[in-house]
């Protein structure tokens, strides 16, 4: 396997996922009597007396390395890499219960954004065949939550998620030639990428799977020139982690609209977030609707097909009118 061992995927295997959570997902794991459960995937419990992880969705258990690249989307070296590059350490064979209640909490990893390259054609010319305008990636460009930098050597989108004044708290790493899912060691995951509105005040958010579908959604708009203005938060996959956040920090919002993905695990998602927020004595006042794409499995794949119509459109007009100008 290039870049990695057999051995190194081996000890990443046995790697101790309850202290890499410890160290570089604090806050995510939660009580439930003598075990504990995964805040964000309830059906991932970790069973102390037995020292293991169960995937009760799965009906199997899961290591370490199984949690970054199935749930987190590590590509297999990436993983590989956090979990034995010397990123976190090993705990005993065994540890009682008494032990991990007692224990103390590990200081949270310093968060800090990847140094930004000069010059970020590489990660603009990536949104552009994504679709995404010019305009929204200049804005984006101009607020800061958008620039291209390096990991391992391979160029990267880094999308940023900032606090209400204007400090980044959060960023992920998208591949601009691989397979590249990450996010930034020590990232809030309750400050998620936010696109901002037009116009200050609004009372509404649109809820995302991921960045470049608000940003498609963003240059939807601007291609078929419908008004809204709003709020677009990307979840950063499926967690209502970052949509919780956002609405406790603007409880002006009025209405959420979920534009999750076209598939089963959409559906099934959007249908939890709208179950919490009404169950939720916070957020019951707020109007939750679900508008899945009505063509493509999500908003990106829809603003490539309405462009291409588009394109198409043109090229059938451009001979009509050459006729008639002759």
């Amino acid at each position: 396997m290039p870049g990695v061992t057999k051995e190194q995927i081996q000890a990443a295997r046995e790697a101790d996922l309850f202290t890499y959570l410890q160290f570089h997902e604090p806050g995510v794991l939660k009580r439930d009597g003598p075990n504990f459960r995964h805040k964000e995937h309830d059906s991932l419990v970790y069973v102390t007396g037995k020292r293991y992880w169960y995937w009760n969705s799965r009906g199997r258990s899961i290591n370490a390395l199984d949690y970054l690249i199935q749930i987190r989307g590590y590509g297999l070296v990436d993983a590989v890499h956090a979990l034995v590059g010397g990123e976190i350490r090993q705990e005993p064979a065994y540890r009682s219960t008494a032990e991990i209640q007692v224990s103390k909490e590990p200081e949270k990893k310093a968060f800090s954004l990847p140094w930004a390259r000069r010059c970020a054609t590489a990660a603009v010319s990536y949104l552009q065949k994504r679709g995404i305008s010019s305009e929204v990636i200049r804005q984006c460009l101009q607020a800061g939550i958008f620039y291209e930098a390096r990991y391992h050597g391979e160029p990267v989108c880094v999308f940023v998620g900032k606090d209400d004044s204007g400090k980044a708290k959060f960023a992920c790493m998208r591949s601009i030639g691989g397979n590249l899912k990450k996010d930034v060691y020590g990232s809030d995951k309750g400050y998620n990428f936010c696109y901002p509105p037009q116009s200050p005040g609004s009372r509404h958010v649109a809820v995302f799977e991921a960045p470049i579908d608000a940003l498609s959604h963003a240059t939807l708009q601007e291609l078929e020139g419908w008004k809204w203005n709003g709020y677009r938060l990307s979840l950063g996959g499926t967690s209502h982690v970052a949509l919780t956040s956002f609405l406790e920090r603007h409880p002006e919002i009025r209405r959420v609209t979920l534009y999750m993905d076209r598939d089963l695990a959409g559906f099934v998602n959007a249908r939890k977030i709208k179950t919490m927020l009404h169950e939720d004595k916070r957020f019951r006042h707020i109007r939750v609707s679900v508008n899945p794409p009505r063509m493509g499995k999500d908003y990106n794949e829809k603003l490539l097909q309405v462009r291409e119509q588009l394109q198409t459109s043109q090229h059938q007009r451009r001979p009509k009118e050459a006729a008639v100008s002759i």
